[in-house]
């Protein structure tokens, strides 16, 4: 390789301060006859004689070889022959060995005129190895296969080798003298000169600095290299220049920023399974690391969570782009953005070769237009301004096509090559699982929704006994379905029960089956600590089941029956965080319970609540997904829920409004566990409105009872529905009297129904049966269920109650029983 170097008229290199040093440093001055008349002190060291002992003695004498002799006074004789002579002879040391010497002798005059020669000498060995260490070194610095720069102290290129020319574009004699800030290179000159600068006051070097480069043309685009710099100094550590050298870096760069990029891409795409946030999230990674504009399509089915047809032709693709990049005002105008549905595709090779699953690379502007020959209508669809070069891979997962990705190059130079196609193509692999992932998620997530909003029971309730709303978040602001519900169930009499059961259920099933048990239980009109008894019983049966289903059941549980004619409210826990109640004048207050253990759990008994509730109080039950946030901390989260309650639920609030805030105060971020929160707003049946007679076990006493319910009845102004009652009064008071005996309670509760319970002392259940056509009795309780809207009993403390409901008009039923 050629090394280029700055030359003076002279033939000197310019910028030196002196001659190069003399290989021959030994001098002497010979006559014309041929004598030694001055020997230098160079000389004396070479061969071991004095000036004295040498000076006027013919320099022939030193010469060990009879021909070198002869030869030597063959020249002195004929001086025209020659003007000067280079050779290697033997000379003989003061000491008797031979010193081969490399000798220069040039005919010169004296100032006196005197002819005679110069002779200067040297080591011909030293010299030999000098020369051959500068030819090495020449050799080097041209044949390295890195370019090198030498420059001086003021940052000016001094020597470069053939490497660095071809890189910095320029030939050494465009370079040379010129500063490295000058525009002259295409790698970047202003971090060239940053370092030179920094290595120069420093003089410490700079090692394997990334450097950019982008070359005027060429196939391969930008190149990288590694840029080293170091100070040049002499043996005195005196500055004389600099020194860099490049190494080529590319194909290892961009093999890292291929790991990089598929490392981004495996830990960026598919972390969400939402099929719309994948597909952006693949358009994100791909700009700007592969190209400038990229838009992801998907098949309309995918977004519904739905398998894609199997396409036969690109016409049934149905695609929607749902990801682009770069987002926002930064899109290329006229290109379709988000939510952009492509038009009916032609049945061109490309869409085919897509459709089979493989990605098409479109390399250069001539490709584009030749792809695009025929179908200019749709050129404005698919090809940004300034779109040379493409490529596009399908979302291809179980041998189906979910979508597309396209990536466009328009500010960058450098068209796509084989290289980019193939990481496209494994990034788009990994995509469409992570997309594929998210649709079947999708679609099981649907079917669970579907599921649990059938399983609940509505938001929203009113009865005479309780205004009451619920609200149900799931975890993960909906990503998840869990086991978290509430219900409300009207009860006999009035009464409304409400419970709130807590996360743990294996699956939306369970908590179905839960939920069904509670409902049949609760029909029972049990009393909430023995419906919790029996509740864990089955919770116990689940649990046998779950080995073999791979799950482990368990659940919190509050149950709680208010009574709006006594205006007490009844309650037990398994396990479950206490109720809030707010007082119609404003104080909040966390009920005082005797939590017993989650169902599942056994082994402790579960301990009812009792405690009175004024008309117009909030009860507030939740999950403990409202009360534990980030904190962990179950105290400070019921502090908190308390101290929101207080404000939010102020006089003339409504349910909803007051539940709404309660759920927004807790923040945006997703919860991690269910959220079930029921409000209840309690009511009171007027006093007016109930009648209660006691009457003792004689049969007298059941003309008694159906007077007394007669005449309330007509104060009431319900005469209409008197004769019904008169004979459900006396049906159920001669059963108490015959089969239970006294006390005999009688009660009328009015209010949408009219209610009426007869209660005894005894804990025989009473059945409903067919008496046969011979029977003189046993007809009372089916005449009962034939008149009434529905009727039942429920145990008490001190016995049990039988009662009915009927509507408070005439029911045209009886007269077709009777006729």
């Amino acid at each position: 390789m050629p090394m280029s170097g700055p030359v003076n008229a002279e033939g000197a290199s310019a910028g030196e301060e002196g001659p190069p040093p003399d290989p021959c440093p030994a001098t002497a001055w010979v006559d014309q006859v041929g004598a030694v008349q001055l020997w230098s002190a160079e000389a004396e060291a070479l061969l071991g004689y004095s000036a004295k002992e040498v000076c006027g003695t013919p320099a022939v004498e030193l010469l060990t070889t009879r021909g070198d002799r002869e030869a030597a006074l063959a020249g002195r004789d004929r001086p025209e022959v020659g003007q000067s002579w280079d050779g290697v002879l033997a000379l003989r040391h003061r000491d008797g060995h031979g010193v081969r010497v490399a000798l220069r002798a040039r005919p010169l005059t004296d100032r006196e005129g005197r002819a005679g020669w110069s002779v200067s000498a040297g080591d011909a060995r030293r010299i030999e190895r000098e020369d051959v260490d500068r030819a090495m070194m020449r050799a080097l610095f041209e044949q390295y296969p890195a370019p090198i720069a030498l420059l001086d102290d003021e940052l000016r290129y001094r020597l470069l080798n053939g490497e660095a020319e071809r890189v910095l574009t320029h030939t050494g004699n465009q370079l040379i003298g010129r500063h490295v800030g000058a525009d002259v290179s295409h790698v970047d000159s202003g971090t060239i000169d940053r370092v030179l600068r920094q290595v120069r006051e420093t003089g410490e070097s700079v090692l394997g600095l990334p450097v950019r480069g982008s070359p005027p043309s060429g196939p391969d685009g930008d190149r990288m290299w590694s840029l080293s710099t170091f100070r040049l100094t002499d043996p005195t550590d005196r500055p004389l220049g600099m020194c860099q050298t490049y190494v080529d870096i590319t194909d290892g760069y961009r093999a890292e920023r291929r790991l990089e990029l598929l490392t981004e891409a495996g830990a960026g795409i598919g972390a969400t399974l939402d099929v719309a946030r994948t597909a952006q999230e693949l358009a994100d990674v791909l700009v700007p690391a592969l190209g400038d504009v990229v838009w992801v399509a998907l098949s309309e089915a995918v977004l519904e969570g739905d398998e894609p047809p199997m396409m036969l032709g690109p016409g049934q693709w149905n695609l929607r782009r749902i990801g682009v990049a770069p987002p926002g005002d930064d899109w290329p105008t006229g290109l379709p953005a988000v939510g952009a549905v492509a038009p009916a595709l032609p049945n061109h090779p490309l869409l085919r070769r897509i459709g089979q699953g493989e990605t098409v690379l479109l390399p250069d502007r001539d490709s584009v237009i030749a792809a695009a020959e025929g179908h200019s209508e749709l050129a404005h669809l698919f090809v940004p301004e300034h779109g040379h070069s493409a490529i596009a891979a399908p979302l291809f997962a179980r041998g189906l096509v979910l979508g597309t990705v396209v990536v466009w190059r328009t500010r960058r130079p450098a068209p796509f090559g084989r290289e980019d196609a193939d990481l496209l193509t494994e990034i788009a692999s990994r995509a469409a699982l992570g997309v594929d992932n998210a649709r079947r998620y999708t679609r099981e997530h649907r079917a669970a929704v579907a599921l649990q909003q059938r399983l609940l029971p509505a938001p929203t309730t009113d009865t005479p006994a309780a205004e009451t709303v619920g609200f149900y978040v799931p975890a993960g602001g909906g990503a998840e379905i869990g086991g978290d519900w509430y219900d409300v169930i009207a009860l006999p009499s009035f009464r409304v029960a409400g419970d709130v059961t807590g996360h743990g259920l294996p699956a939306t099933a369970t908590m179905g089956r839960l939920r069904t048990a509670v409902d049949t239980l609760a029909d029972l009109e049990l009393e909430p600590d023995e419906l919790l008894t029996h509740l864990d019983d089955l919770v116990h049966q689940l649990q046998a089941e779950a080995p073999h289903q791979g799950d482990t059941v368990g659940a919190s549980c509050l149950y709680a029956v208010y009574d709006p004619v006594t205006c007490q409210c009844a309650l037990a826990s398994a396990g479950h965080p206490p109720p809030v109640v707010i007082r119609p004048d404003g104080t909040v207050e966390t009920v005082d319970v005797s939590p017993g253990p989650l169902l599942g759990v056994g082994g402790m008994p579960f301990e009812a609540t009792t405690f009175d509730l004024e008309p117009g109080s909030i009860v507030a039950v939740y999950t403990k997904g409202v009360i534990y946030r980030d904190d962990h901390d179950p105290d400070a989260g019921l502090r908190r829920l308390t101290d929101r309650l207080a404000r939010f639920a102020g006089p003339g609030r409504g349910l909803d409004g007051v539940g709404q805030e309660l759920l927004r105060s807790l923040g945006d971020a997703p919860a991690r566990d269910d959220m079930a929160l029921l409000l209840a707003r309690t009511r009171a049946i007027d006093p007016g409105n109930t009648a209660t007679w006691e009457f003792p076990a004689d049969a007298s006493v059941v003309a008694a009872a159906r007077k007394a319910a007669a005449g309330q009845l007509t104060a009431w102004g319900l005469e209409e529905v008197s004769f019904t009652t008169e004979l459900v009064v006396s049906e159920l008071v001669t059963n108490a009297v015959r089969y239970a005996g006294g006390p005999i309670g009688l009660r009328l509760i009015r209010e949408n129904a009219l209610v009426c319970e007869v209660n005894d002392p005894s804990n025989t259940q009473p059945r409903l049966r067919r008496a046969r056509w011979s029977d003189e009795g046993g007809r009372g309780l089916f005449l009962i269920a034939q008149l009434t809207t529905r009727w039942g009993s429920r145990y008490t403390r001190s016995g049990k109650t039988i009662w009915t409901e009927q509507p408070l008009t005439t029911d045209l039923g009886l007269l077709d029983l009777l006729l």
